[in-house]
């Protein structure tokens, strides 16, 4: 499953996010895909497309930097797989 999420930086030590991004990586457990990332260009926020089989892993991720950054989470699909599970009801 596909995840849009949202890393909010506002409020909080952008320094402190680079770094521990630095020394530590995205510190995603196994099975957690990040397919692309945009920061704002003002450094207020990060976007990120993700991908996991499971919840949980998504979960484990947060808890890693929930101390620095909020976070929305959106699930989401792809316009092309929307249109073919609508297709019958259209």
């Amino acid at each position: 499953m596909q995840f849009f999420v949202i890393e909010d930086f506002r409020g909080r030590d952008h320094k402190a996010i680079y770094r521990r991004f630095r020394d530590r990586g995205r510190l995603a457990p196994e099975g957690f895909i990040v397919h692309h990332s945009w920061i704002a260009a003002d450094m207020s926020r990060c976007f990120m497309l993700v991908e996991a089989d499971d919840v949980t892993l998504l979960q484990r991720w947060v808890v890693e930097w929930a101390d620095l950054v909020g976070f929305e989470i959106v699930p989401v699909a792809t316009s092309k797989d929307t249109a073919a599970g609508l297709a019958p009801h259209l």
